[in-house]
């Protein structure tokens, strides 16, 4: 008897490990070990390396660690090695200082892109909550805004919403520790910590995930949908153990994008010099058809590298040089909905639909009343919630730092969902006329209590709906029913959004 239920335990045990997300993770430190002579202890390593004989450098930045990180290099005590010490050399701080002097086009890109200014989100916010001005970057955003419903939006930016930038070293889990400017691409980071100075000239899915992760594009890629912040609504649902969370909250696995799973990673796609401002080199957007249309319409150099014949044939030659045939777009549908429906209202197999994001700033020591609501997608809540919950210890201020300045304020965003849903699509006409998948981006309710318990914002909303047009990176077949989702809109008249 015992003997069946050994063997029923080992095919338990071989059945559950082998389930395992699809996550992207971090590469592993490849562990060391100093060889020397028997008997003799390994002489010491001149300047730098004497304290920090475990640095790896690639063969392209096999500098003297001087050349980026400062210092004296003659110095024997600590104290005076460090003066003058550069700590985060590729911070947006010290960049062009550091990495531009030898990457100049690169670092001049960089500094004007979307990724480091975060312009385009940041004035989409502001406008939607009716300002007129137009910030270029982020750090412009102001701290001192006369308009108090508008001050609340720029203080909900600065130090709830804008954590995954490149001045920031991302939030406090596993996977979403990072280093700031070029370090956040092209160094590689896991459980929080550098695991080398081997630059990447390629950033992996790991890089990226690592801010596009959440509901947002880049974790759908990986079939990833948080779970709701409540805890009714997670697993596991009882444990006596901590559990990891290494993107701060659980996730649902949904299907992946079929390109995700025939081995394309983002930058097949988003190149480097798709994710850079270059203003001296326009070039085309990238859509479906830079690939699956037909070759004929392929420039030279055509939109997205990889792109090539074989035997007559067209094909895409992806990061690691495996070649995927290319389908092309001969179902007649496409010609008969050319120009008027984007390809994802046929083919993206689910999308992110949060309805009702609702955002508290509580400047109050009141916290029973966040007690089902501990995960907060925010390692600095999430902390302060546990310790003034469960702690006997004197509680923690109501307060959090400012995500670009660091600089403490009070007041402590709090953050919730009215509903979490990853079906049905939402199909609506653009501006341009085109019918396309929407979500509700900027569905925000914002309020507002002090210090003494009084209400000075309920339920703050901006212009319209909130629904904007969205790409799901979830693309897959589009099934027999595809057009069941967008045929009731083809005779409507074209609407601008509010």
């Amino acid at each position: 008897m015992h003997y069946k239920f050994f063997l029923i335990f080992l095919a338990l045990t071989a059945l559950f490990a082998g389930c395992k997300d699809n996550a992207p993770r971090p590469e592993k430190k490849a562990e060391k070990k100093a060889v020397t002579s028997i008997g003799k202890p390994a002489a010491p390593l001149p300047g730098c390396r004497r304290c920090h004989a475990e640095v790896t450098l690639d063969q392209h930045h096999n500098l003297d660690c001087i050349s980026c990180h400062r210092g004296d290099r003659t110095a024997s005590e600590q104290q005076q090695a460090h003066a003058g010490l550069v700590a985060a050399p590729a911070s947006p701080a010290n960049m062009a200082t550091t990495c531009g002097k030898c990457h100049p086009r690169q670092l001049q890109g960089c500094g004007s892109s979307l990724h480091l200014t975060l312009e385009k989100a940041v004035n989409l916010t502001r406008h939607h909550f009716g300002a007129t001005d137009t910030v270029t970057t982020l750090t412009d955003i102001p701290r001192q805004e006369k308009n108090p419903g508008l001050a609340l939006v720029d203080d909900m930016l600065r130090r709830r919403c804008l954590r995954c930038h490149l001045y920031s070293r991302g939030d406090d889990y596993p996977y979403i520790r990072r280093g700031t400017g070029c370090a956040a691409c092209h160094l590689q980071f896991s459980g929080g910590r550098l695991q080398s100075h081997r630059f990447l000239k390629s950033p992996g899915d790991w890089q990226c995930i690592s801010c596009h992760y959440a509901n947002h594009v880049g974790a759908d890629y990986y079939g990833q949908f948080e779970h709701d912040f409540n805890w009714e609504y997670r697993t596991p649902y009882t444990t006596s153990e901590p559990f990891v969370r290494p993107y701060g909250v659980e996730l649902h696995d949904l299907a992946p994008d079929i390109h995700q799973q025939k081995g394309l990673i983002c930058i097949d796609c988003h190149t480097g010099k798709y994710l850079q401002a270059d203003n001296q080199q326009p070039r085309r957007k990238l859509s479906c058809l830079s690939c699956h249309g037909e070759p004929g319409s392929w420039t030279r150099p055509p939109a997205i590298k990889g792109l090539a014949m074989n035997r007559g044939k067209p094909v895409f030659i992806d990061h690691s040089g495996r070649t995927h045939p290319l389908p092309m777009l001969r179902n007649p549908a496409h010609k008969k909905y050319s120009g008027r429906v984007s390809c994802q209202v046929c083919h993206a197999q689910w999308s992110f639909n949060d309805y009702g994001t609702y955002l508290l700033r509580s400047e109050t020591d009141d916290y029973d009343m966040m007690e089902r609501l501990t995960v907060q997608s925010s390692s600095w809540v999430e902390q302060l919630l546990n310790h003034n919950l469960n702690s006997d210890e004197d509680e923690l201020d109501p307060a959090m730092p400012d995500g670009i300045t660091g600089k403490i304020r009070p007041g402590i965003w709090y953050k919730g969902f009215g509903r979490r849903r990853w079906q049905p699509i939402i199909v609506r006409r653009d501006d341009d006329g085109i019918l396309k998948v929407f979500r509700p981006i900027l569905d925000l309710h914002l309020s507002a209590v002090n210090s003494d318990g009084r209400v000075l914002f309920d339920d703050l909303t901006g212009n319209g709906d909130g629904m904007l047009p969205y790409t799901p990176h979830t693309t897959g077949p589009a099934g027999l029913f595809y057009p069941g989702r967008f045929q009731h809109l083809l005779g409507q008249q074209k609407k601008s959004r509010p």
